[in-house]
């Protein structure tokens, strides 16, 4: 009798493995292209120790953005945990930076800057359903980190330039769709936020000028992949 149980319940455990398999299952690579906007919002300016009369204190100012041509590389592996879910855990690196500019006036000075957003990486986790044995819709969410370069292009003397290196959240919803036995194509739109920094300093009137802003930004990827 026991016997006849252990060899019910393994054949249980075989078909219930059997059915969970899905065909996206395994390591994969991928790249794509596409578009995204970049923004620094909620954005303050302190001053302190200013001379020549300007005023010193915080004052808000208009947000920064800038769109551009987006890319990213990717690497992963999805586990079924049940008949047509899946789990994934994957990395990706967006190698292309993006620009946005912007003028500061403060007390009849004008300032010019620019910003540029770069060397994006994220690490997430990815649950997904399996629409059809070769049709995959997932979401997406994770860490994320990008690096913030401030350049004064004009301005008073005393201007610097300065980077930081931002952490921060990334969500996304996307599909896969198979070609072959390997070989599949994707879409996603991904939308990532930041934590607020401050930027480097610049002396408008023998002061500290210092810019506090949050940036945030929204990406949208076809691409291909190869399923091992």
């Amino acid at each position: 009798m026991k016997k006849k149980l252990f060899m019910a319940a393994g054949f249980s455990l075989i078909t219930f493995a059997a059915t969970a398999q899905s065909t996206y299952e395994g390591f994969y690579a991928q790249i794509g292209i596409g578009y995204e906007n970049d923004t620094l919002g909620s954005r303050s300016f302190t001053t302190s120790g200013a001379t020549n009369g300007a005023p010193n204190g915080t004052v808000s100012g208009a947000n920064s953005s800038g769109s551009a041509f987006s890319s990213a590389i990717g690497l992963g592996y999805n586990f079924s945990v049940a008949p047509k879910w899946l789990v994934g855990i994957g990395i990706d690196y967006s190698p292309t930076n993006v620009n946005t500019s912007t003028q500061l006036s403060y007390y009849g000075a004008i300032a010019s800057n620019n910003y540029k957003v770069s060397n994006r990486f994220n690490i997430f986790l990815s649950p997904s359903y399996e629409l059809d044995q070769n049709k995959l819709a997932y979401l997406k969410a994770g860490y994320s980190n990008e690096t913030i370069g401030w350049q004064a292009q004009s301005g008073p003397p005393g201007a610097v330039n300065s980077s930081a290196n931002q952490s921060g959240f990334v969500v996304g919803l996307g599909y896969k769709q198979l070609l072959d036995k390997n070989l599949y194509v994707f879409g996603e739109g991904n939308y990532y936020s930041y934590s607020s920094y401050t930027a480097g300093s610049i002396n408008p009137t023998s002061g500290s000028f210092t810019p506090t802003q949050t940036p945030s930004a929204y990406q949208f990827l076809v691409g291909v992949g190869y399923k091992f």
